[in-house]
């Protein structure tokens, strides 16, 4: 399970994938975090959680765009520009070299929906992290060599890692699968390295007048900040930062249609062993069924005590390898698994096998007590994670994107109020073979009979 969903995560497991040393309850007894939400007149949301009882401070800025947003032929721009916000602004030559020297630490990604960047400093040098981000968000600095430099940067990542290594370019063959109209239909680094060589300084100005301004960003802070100074702080550094002018508009983007019959594409290239991907579209991130799904996929495939490792793995030996996770993009996400099958298994009796297993799931559904450890180990799992300062810093400025920052008290209870009856209804109702978009990798030297079920 991705991003923000409330996923089951952790290294300190047992071999069900279940924390060590703890006696599950039904109910964890959990303070709900206190956060104050207001925004600027330029259209910045800001959130703010005071912790008196840390020294350090957590920043981030959302920036709601991501891979979906990219210019026609400029796919990957958006994980461009995330390079670029660290290559200079009006009054800062190297953000990094500043950041550090205040003691901090920084980093960032792009996802298909926004691109995040987050500090962590001592509390004392909080106005060193709105310094940094207020500026780069006023005025990036815009330079040939920069573009160049960062252009090369991408362009190099896109070579190692989509053509270089072994099914490195699945999601460009998925992706364009599962979607004929939707942005998300290429992967968050591009269609193409060509289209990041091609990009211009004009393009780049253009994306950062049309989305990287503060009426298109959250800024949240956690930590041990001065509650009564904080909102003159981020005032001083934001408040006169311009909104998006009329002639930058943001453009709608296209609906995928419904997905009504069953994808498949065969990829034969050089690659260890023959690999299997599934893809079961499913509705996007603030739909009812959202955390019935989350579910489904840990009880479906993730750990040991999954279905899909107990029939295919420790007692079928058909395979070396198999997962279910759950893709939460905001708006289509899907059911994804992804099976290797073990090297001296017949390949189309280790699909079938596959395809066997999911259906059993859909026929004869979880039980109560399978459900009743999942939602003990998810309660578990989200009281060490709202612990961290960064993490709630970053959940709040993610929620606060969607428009709804009560999600980081909220959201947990939606998950809890989840049924026997409402995760054996998902399965039934998307895992069903019209919403299967499946991409196989075979071996190019092999013949095999693969899409055979």
């Amino acid at each position: 399970m991705n991003g923000h969903s409330l996923g089951y995560s952790g290294n300190h497991t047992d071999a069900n994938g279940f924390p060590f040393g703890v006696r599950y309850r039904k109910l964890i007894l959990r303070s709900l975090i206190k956060y104050e939400t207001y925004t600027l007149d330029n259209g910045l949301t800001v959130v703010l959680h005071h912790d008196p009882k840390r020294t350090v401070v957590a920043v981030n800025v959302l920036y709601k765009v991501g891979s979906r947003n990219d210019p026609p032929g400029r796919t990957g721009f958006a994980h461009l520009f995330e390079h670029l916000m660290f290559a200079g602004s009006e009054n800062v030559p190297d953000f990094d070299d500043a950041l550090q020297l205040a003691g901090g630490e920084n980093n960032a990604f792009t996802s298909a929906d926004y691109t995040l960047y987050h500090e962590t400093l001592p509390a004392a040098n909080l106005e060193t992290a709105l310094w940094l981000e207020s500026d780069r968000m006023r005025q990036l600095l815009f330079s040939e060599k920069s573009l160049k430099t960062q252009k090369k940067v991408v362009v190099e990542e896109f070579k190692e890692t989509c053509l270089e290594e072994p099914y490195g370019d699945l999601y460009h063959h998925l992706n364009e699968l599962v979607y004929k109209v939707h942005p998300y239909r290429w992967p968050v680094i591009g269609e193409k390295f060509e289209h990041i060589e091609e990009a211009t300084l004009a393009d780049v100005k253009d994306f950062f007048y049309r989305y990287y301004r503060p009426d298109n960003a959250v800024l949240s802070v956690a930590g041990g900040f001065q509650p009564d100074r904080i909102r003159e702080q981020i005032a001083e550094w934001f408040a006169d930062i311009p909104a998006s002018s009329p002639d930058h508009l943001r453009p709608e983007l296209p609906v995928e249609p419904e997905q009504k019959e069953t994808r498949r594409k065969t990829v034969r290239a050089d690659v260890p062993s023959p690999v299997i991907y599934l893809n079961f579209r499913t509705p996007g991130r603030l739909h009812p069924d959202f955390p019935a799904i989350d579910i489904l996929c840990f009880l479906l495939g993730t750990g040991r005590s999954s279905l899909l490792y107990r029939r295919l793995v420790r007692d079928g030996d058909l395979f070396a390898e198999v997962s279910a996770s759950h893709n939460d993009s905001l708006d289509s996400g899907a059911i994804l698994i992804d099976a290797r099958p073990a090297e001296d298994a017949d390949y189309a009796d280790a699909r079938a096998a596959l395809f066997s297993t999911i259906r059993e799931m859909k026929e004869n559904g979880v039980s109560q007590e399978q459900l009743d450890k999942v939602i003990n180990r998810l309660e578990q799992s989200n009281h060490y994670k709202t612990i961290s300062v960064v993490s709630r810093a970053t959940e709040l400025a993610f929620y606060a994107s969607l428009g709804q920052p009560e999600m980081i008290n909220t959201e947990l209870d939606r998950y809890l109020s989840v049924t026997v009856e409402d995760v054996n209804r998902v399965a039934r109702e998307y895992l069903r073979e019209e919403l299967l978009s499946e991409v196989e990798y075979l071996v190019e030297e092999e013949e095999n009979e693969g899409m055979e079920e």
